[in-house]
């Protein structure tokens, strides 16, 4: 699995530059507060990285598996079942997933052809993270689907 390995590692690098711009766009909006001359895109642009961020953090977690899940009532069920139930949570995480995105792409094409009111981009840039957010969670699903851990995974 090198390809998702290095697909893993360029999601995280992808976070890590979002996060340090989500930063440096903060502390440039604070200075220039602070000196009395705001800088007006600042909050707009920051907005835009968080949910960029969000989604890649998203993809991330889904990747790892890492999203807070809670399994209490169905780890009391017999193993048949709780592969049923797990077969039913992991398909509905893969329509979940489906839905986000053309909901996403929707979004998109709605908001392209208007502008931010601080930055030269379309508003459609704030949704458009949403769409491989959810493509991914459909495939980390479907993949669970093929590839089923038990009740310790």
């Amino acid at each position: 699995m090198p390809m998702l390995a290095a697909f893993d590692r360029a999601l995280a690098l992808f976070g890590a530059a979002l996060l340090t711009c989500l930063m440096a766009t903060v502390l440039a909006g604070v200075v220039t507060r602070a000196m009395d001359d705001p800088w007006g895109w600042t909050d707009e642009g920051a907005r835009f990285l968080m949910v960029w961020l969000a989604a890649t953090g998203w993809m991330l977690a889904s990747r790892k598996r890492a999203h807070v899940r809670i399994r209490f009532f169905q780890n009391l069920l017999p193993n048949a079942v709780w592969r049923g139930v797990e077969r039913v949570i992991q398909t509905a995480l893969v329509l979940l997933g489906l839905a986000i995105a053309w909901f996403a792409i929707t979004l998109v094409q709605r908001n392209a052809d208007l502008d931010a009111t601080s930055l030269p981009i379309s508003m459609a840039w704030l949704y458009v993270p949403m769409i491989p957010a959810g493509l991914l969670m459909a495939v980390q699903a479907m993949g669970q689907l093929v590839r089923p851990g038990g009740k310790d995974a």
